[in-house]
């Protein structure tokens, strides 16, 4: 579990960073212009780690998942950006990166990733499988691997290999 919450908080900080740089090196927004803009780059940062974090949309039953969380990751960006801006009080000066100065609220290097690290951690924790499902997946590689399948052919073909496989003895009584 801690694993699981490192690897989000991790995740986080990337993907609020990639979006953090798209603001200040992309747009030459070191400190958000207006509160709009700060807080639709919260919901931007917030939908884009509900797609990527946890289950991703890539992944297989993960479509209406990432979709869920991606409209959670609006509403709760939107919140962390709130917090953020009004009780976070917090001057950084980030000049000598380029990034700006400011409150914390102020400064997309410092809000977007934090956001996106909240959000990725809490994603990744709900999709932690139960021990139920480790145990099964467990047992499943074990007896699955001395299986052997069979592999329906066409009937034409199935024939001719029937035919090729009986025993001597068995050849001569038929002809």
């Amino acid at each position: 579990m801690l694993k699981r919450l490192i690897v989000g908080l991790v995740l986080g900080c990337v993907i609020g960073a990639v979006v953090a740089a798209v603001f200040v090196q992309g747009l030459g927004m070191a400190v958000f212009s207006s509160s709009v803009v700060a807080y639709l780059a919260a919901a931007a940062t917030g939908v884009i780690t509900g797609l990527v974090a946890g289950k991703p949309i890539w992944a297989a039953d993960g479509k209406i998942e990432a979709g869920l969380k991606a409209f959670a990751g609006i509403l709760l960006g939107l919140g962390a950006m709130l917090v953020l801006r009004w009780w976070v009080k917090v001057d950084v000066d980030l000049t000598s990166l380029k990034a700006g100065q400011g409150s914390v609220g102020d400064l997309p290097a410092v809000s977007l990733p934090a956001i996106a690290a909240l959000l990725a951690g809490f994603y990744e924790l709900d999709n932690s499988p139960s021990p139920e499902k480790k145990e099964e997946a467990k047992a499943g590689a074990k007896s699955g691997a001395g299986k052997k399948v069979r592999v329906e052919t066409d009937d034409d073909e199935g024939a001719e290999d029937e035919e090729e496989e009986q025993p001597a003895s068995v050849k001569k009584k038929t002809r």
